[in-house]
Formats: structure tokens, sequence, C-alpha cells
């Protein structure tokens, strides 16, 4: 039996949930979808993630104005991925904010992405007409900057750690809550999408710095908000042990000159026992797999993903 291309045939909406991590301080997750927060300022709002048109935007913005109606002054865009961006024309933000090389994937890959991530999840893309075309940031950073909250709001901080997920990975930290929305750089039991990635500076220096915040309350890109020092920790690890464990399978394959195929194969057996349930685990895996397999072959900067390219490495590894 063939399995149906990437996320195409999950039509099932997920239940959506907004919780108030503390004073001023939102966090929505939907059941595996991708995560979006919100943190108070003293008469603004900084939103964090966009989903992926404006119309999801919308919906969530519905759930988080039963609680403030400030205005939205800043959207951080923790990295560049349609799913995360599209939605961004929805909050009528004044300053759209990102790392500098989140521009540059951006004007290098965006249409692509697009219409990648289209194919691949196209439930996300609800009322995709709504999209008025690529996001692009008003201001960009290389290292760090800051928001001064007001009042005693204390100011929310925004962190390249290395590159990861993408080259241009940020966090948000709250220091006086000691709450961090990570982005994908972690997610709490669910699978990691790699096919940007750069996966060895991710599994080490990048999730290192990610730890060493030592935040309490932690919101990944998916999955439930994780509270607690020792659950944000094992959340790194485990996201830690995904990347680890397709090194070492693709990497041993890859040694003995065997085949992309058989590195899927050896990758899934390895993941599936812990993470096979976990949502988007069959997504991601071919696309996972095979970036580690072109960082295995010298290929530093990922290669562009197209709809095209898609199917092709989806027929390889997934197929029957």
């Amino acid at each position: 039996m063939v399995k149906a291309f990437a996320s195409s045939a999950d039509l099932t909406e997920k239940t959506a949930t907004l919780e108030v991590l503390a004073d001023g301080v939102y966090a929505l997750t939907a059941e595996g979808d991708p995560n979006v927060g919100a943190v108070e300022g003293e008469d603004f709002l900084v939103a964090f993630e966009a989903r992926a048109t404006p119309a999801a935007a919308h919906d969530w913005l519905s759930l988080l104005r039963q609680h403030t109606d400030k205005p939205v002054k800043y959207l951080v865009l923790s990295h560049y991925h349609a799913v995360r961006v599209l939605g961004a024309a929805a909050f009528d933000a004044e300053v759209i904010i990102a790392h500098d090389n989140t521009r540059r994937l951006i004007a290098e890959r965006g249409e692509q992405d697009w219409a990648s991530e289209f194919g691949r999840m196209p439930r996300l893309f609800k009322q995709p007409e709504t999209i008025p075309g690529l996001t692009w940031p008003d201001v960009v950073f290389s290292d760090r900057v800051s928001i001064d909250l007001g009042g005693d709001r204390g100011e929310l901080t925004l962190q390249h750690c290395g590159r990861g997920h993408t080259a241009g990975d940020i966090v948000a930290w709250l220091p006086q809550q000691r709450i961090m929305f990570a982005g994908d750089l972690v997610e709490a039991q669910a699978a990691l999408y790699t096919g940007d990635a750069f996966h060895r500076e991710w599994s080490t220096t990048t999730l290192d710095r990610v730890k060493a915040f030592g935040a309490e309350t932690l919101i990944g890109g998916r999955g439930g908000v994780t509270c607690g020092r020792t659950a944000v920790n094992q959340a790194i690890e485990q996201t830690r042990s995904f990347l680890n464990t397709m090194l070492d399978e693709v990497g041993a394959v890859h040694a003995r000159s065997g085949t992309l195929r058989e590195a899927f194969e050896a990758t899934h057996k390895a993941l599936a026992p812990q993470f096979g349930a976990w949502p988007i685990f069959e997504h991601c895996l071919p696309f996972d797999v095979s970036r580690v397999w072109d960082e295995l072959d010298g290929i530093d900067w990922p290669r562009i993903w197209t709809a095209e390219r898609d199917r092709e490495v989806w027929d390889e590894l997934q197929g029957e």
C-alpha cells in the first residue's frame, strides 16, 4: 500500500488550546499543529509566529482578543517556512522582525517553499486566497535584540543560538518569567522536520545555548507547553536524541556506500519505537533523511525543496 503524500491526507481539524502562561503571556497549541504565541507590552503586543494564511491567523487572533485588545506592534518570525509566516498580513503589525538569514531564505526560496508546503500540508492553508504574497521582515538582526515591554513587564530578548532547524532560527526569551518561545528548535512530543537543517550544529552548540537559558516554561514549535526545568530539559534532550539518531543511522549507511533508501529504512526502524506515533513523524522523515544524506555528501547549504523534488523523494523513500 502506497502511503499518502506527506500530510496531504490529514484533513481532520485539530483542537486549539489557548493557555495563559503568566500575566500577559499566551500560547496557542493545537494537537501537533504549529504553535503560536503572544506577549503583552504596556500598551502593545508582540506576536510570535504568523500561521500559514491570514484566515488561519485571524482564528488565533480572535481567541487572543478575548484576553487583550492591545494592537500588535511587533510580529516575530522564528524562521522561514511558509506555514509559519504567510499569515502575517492578519496582524497589521508595525514591525516584522526576523534573523538576517531568514530574509536570505525568503529571497532565495520563498516561492518554492510556499508551493512545497502547500502540497505537503494543505489543511493548514485555510483560505489560501487570503495570502497577499511573500512575507518580508522590516527589521533583521544577526545576534540578538531586546524589546522593552514597558512598565514593570521587563524585556523580551530575541536571540539567534546558531544554525539549527534552518539557518535563521531565533528564540524569544522572557528572563523575568523564565519563559521561552523556542520555535522549531525544540519540539515537545512531536517529530522534527529537518529538511532545511544543519544537524551537527543543531544537535550540539545550538541546543546547548538554548538549554543554557534555564527556561522553566518552554513553548516549542509543535506539541504541548512544557512546564518545569526538568521537563524543559527533557524536551531539549528528546530533540537532541532524534537528531543524533538520524546522524548515526544515516551516517552508518552512508559510510558503507549504501543507498538513501537503506538509510531511510534504518533510521525509521531506530526512531519509530519512540517517535513513530507522534505528530508528523511519517510526514517528516523522508525529507529529514534526505537532508542528512546531503550534509554527509558535503552539501552545507540546504538544497531548495520544490513540489517536484518533494514527490521524487517521497516516492523513493515512502513508496512500496
